[in-house]
């Protein structure tokens, strides 16, 4: 098994005085979602979800030794090239978690700067991809310090530290199908980061489309910080997590064999116990709107009308991830067009697909 503390690297090989690195990392979609954490960015159950491809945060990093070592990080933010103050207070904290694994973060002035490919305020969580992609510039620096690092240690450090600075984006990092969190069917689970599914995909699933429904672009009343803390005291916490290590199970066992039926049984449902868990936590709170519940209701009778494989997903929000086989990708356009555009916010909507995780930029 391994532990915390297998990365944290002994005295490196090298010194670099300074450079730049940029990466892309995507957004993911959870299929059985994680819902209330332990201590540390710990799950409270495991997790699965699909990589994306064309919602993606890309961040340069660029770092120059310090003349006078100081006790403090010293790090600017930018985002879409301009200051963003308010972000900074997570990036710092990211650095107070992971500087005990980053132990050269204090010896550095840092310029982080980051933009999405998709709208900031589409109600699309960015801080998986966010925190992938600066954990995978933080681990070029470190590989930098290291050369003898092997490229799997590597990886597996990069989600280890994405984990620390937002759960879900230890999902990011590779493609195209990640698990998450110690599962007894997957080989090599941890909950210390993700892994790329053990087994071969079966043919369905290969480029599954997903169309994302921009229902509504606001804040979210609750946080999902908030949300994950309100399950330690939830009155059907223990049930739901055994419930996700059996739909992992199930689901396993589909993206083998390929039924689509199965598949979307599981995933519309692990999205309605997600947003259930919400109206029964302590306090409660609703994240859906009316036009969340319009769409899933016709996403419902287009499928029982056609026969077509299509499905809902959604994320701890408004917004509804629209899952589909390529094959159907032309059918399914002309019906999100024709009948769910009218339910999104401005009619926005984005198409994306599965990927393969994070890229290096030159």
């Amino acid at each position: 098994m391994i532990a915390e503390n297998d990365f944290i690297p002994s005295k490196y090989s090298t010194t670099i005085e300074k450079g730049t690195f940029k990466w892309s990392a995507p957004s993911n979609i959870a299929l059985v979602k994680y819902w209330g954490k332990k201590e540390n960015q710990v799950p409270a159950n495991p997790s699965i979800s699909f990589t994306l491809n064309n919602c993606k945060t890309i961040t340069e990093l660029s770092f120059e030794k310090k003349a006078n070592p100081s006790d403090d990080f010293s790090f600017d933010l930018l985002f879409e090239g301009k200051p963003k103050e308010d972000f900074k207070p997570k990036i710092q904290k990211f650095f107070e978690r992971v500087l005990v694994y980053l132990p050269f973060l204090k010896d550095y002035h840092f310029t982080i700067d980051t933009q999405n490919t998709f709208p900031h305020s589409s109600g699309i969580a960015s801080s998986a991809s966010g925190m992938s992609a600066l954990a995978m510039n933080l681990m070029s620096l470190e590989k930098a310090l290291h050369p003898e690092m092997t490229e799997h240690y590597f990886y597996q450090k990069a989600s280890f530290l994405a984990r620390l600075g937002s759960g879900s984006a230890c999902r990011s990092i590779r493609g195209n199908v990640v698990e998450w969190g110690n599962h007894a069917e997957i080989s090599g689970s941890s909950d210390l980061f993700g892994v790329i599914f053990p087994t071969k995909i079966h043919s369905n699933f290969q480029n599954y489309q997903d169309t994302i429904l921009l229902v509504d672009k606001g804040e979210k009343q609750v946080s999902s910080t908030v949300g994950h803390d309100l399950m330690h005291n939830h009155p059907f916490a223990e049930r739901r997590f055994e419930q996700a290590h059996e739909n992992l199970s199930k689901i396993k066992a589909i993206l083998e064999n390929g039924n689509l039926e199965e598949f979307i049984k599981i995933v519309e449902s692990e999205a309605l116990t997600l947003h259930a868990m919400m109206m029964t936590s302590m306090p409660y709170f609703i994240l859906m709107k009316p036009n969340t519940l319009e769409i899933i209701n016709k996403i419902w009778k287009f499928r029982n009308e056609t026969q077509i494989p299509i499905c809902f997903t959604l994320d701890a929000g408004a917004n509804v991830h629209v899952l589909y086989p390529e094959n159907v990708t032309e059918t399914v356009l002309q019906f999100i067009k024709d009948e769910l555009v009218v339910y999104c916010q401005n009619g926005q909507y984005i198409c994306d697909v599965i990927g393969n995780g994070v890229e290096q930029l030159k």
